[in-house]
């Protein structure tokens, strides 16, 4: 079994694979790949993203007007799976046509109509690809198609979008659901925490400091929104968090607001991953390694204060000051 030295739940947030296994003679010790893991997550080296869009994969007319916001109606290239790129007005249709999507569509309607209680499967899933400001988008658009090539080639159609419209650089990919070879692709939590490792490895072999770790492990407090959500906060057009910024808000002028539920949760992964990082540092020591478990004990020493969601947008409104009061909303 691997040696996952920082764990939540059953659920890895920093995963610490050893090839070395207990026995007469042996011990448990971290492999060269392992203390570069460690070594960048100390030093907090970026994060890859990768993040599976919800919406709007269920039918022919959805995914044709996915892609069209994707290529800008014909203005970007789209980079399919046999190395084309095409562009230009009604590529869109042209791709599906080329998947054969509508013969997938009319084989899942009528499965839908023998068991009308089912929903309908996905047609196409859509991932997202993004590293932070000041990553050449060149290198990420490369890392992605590497990582597709290795993941998908020959076995399931997909086509990518390089988008430079907004500071951090991303990369749409839609991907066919079912396979060239009939098998329909199923993508889990495990599946994603693979996905960033690979993405973060392939943007490596790109010249690019990249890494893929789980917040928990680097001290943060993830929070959930839904995608269009997410886009939306991320150009500050997000309904949703000007309401509750606004509601916050009115809490803060009253009396200070509750930290909201799920603070005991956050504590407790706090707890096992202190945890996890000593027994790093420990072992770290054992293996000759001083310097760098003096590092992982900063890191840890300096790590955030958890907070819950409600918490991060008090603090996010007091930071701002008086200003937040006079904030317009967005428009809807």
């Amino acid at each position: 079994m691997p040696m996952r030295l920082i764990e939540y739940e059953g659920r890895p947030l920093l995963d610490l694979s050893s090839y070395a296994r207990k026995g007469p003679g042996r011990r448990d010790h971290l492999s060269t790949a392992e203390i570069e893991l460690i070594g960048r997550t100390v030093n907090r080296v970026p994060e890859v993203m990768v993040k599976v869009l919800t919406r709007g994969g269920q039918n022919l007319g959805a995914v044709r007007g996915h892609l069209e916001y994707l290529d800008r109606h014909g203005d970007l290239e789209i980079e399919t799976d046999d190395g084309q790129r095409i562009g230009g007005k009604g590529v869109e249709r042209e791709l599906l046509d080329d998947w054969d999507l509508d013969i997938e569509e009319d084989r899942r309607r009528a499965t839908l109509e023998a068991r009308p209680s089912r929903s309908p499967p996905k047609l196409v899933h859509k991932i997202l690809f993004s590293m932070p400001p000041g990553t050449p988008p060149q290198k990420v658009l490369g890392a992605v198609k590497n990582f597709a090539r290795e993941e998908f080639g020959l076995k399931h159609r997909y086509a990518m979008v390089l988008h430079t419209d907004e500071p951090h650089p991303h990369v749409h990919m839609v991907i066919k659901a079912v396979s060239e070879q009939g098998e329909r692709l199923n993508i889990r939590k495990a599946t994603l925490r693979e996905w960033r490792r690979m993405f973060a490895e392939q943007l490596q072999r790109e010249g690019v400091a990249a890494n893929a770790t789980e917040r928990a492990a680097r001290g943060g407090s993830r929070t959930h929104k839904r995608d269009g959500i997410y886009r939306a906060y991320l150009r500050g057009e997000s309904t949703h968090i000007y309401d509750r910024e606004q509601a916050v808000a009115t809490a803060i002028r009253t009396g200070d607001p509750e930290p909201g539920d799920g603070k005991n949760t956050l504590r407790a992964t706090r707890r096992e991953v202190e945890a996890g990082w000593h027994k790093v540092s420990e072992i770290l020591v054992a293996e000759g390694h001083s310097e760098l478990a003096g590092e992982v004990k900063r890191f840890v020493r300096v790590m955030p204060v958890p907070m819950t969601e409600r918490e991060q947008t008090a603090a996010r409104i007091i930071g701002r000051g008086h200003g937040l009061y006079e904030r317009s909303p967005p428009t809807r």
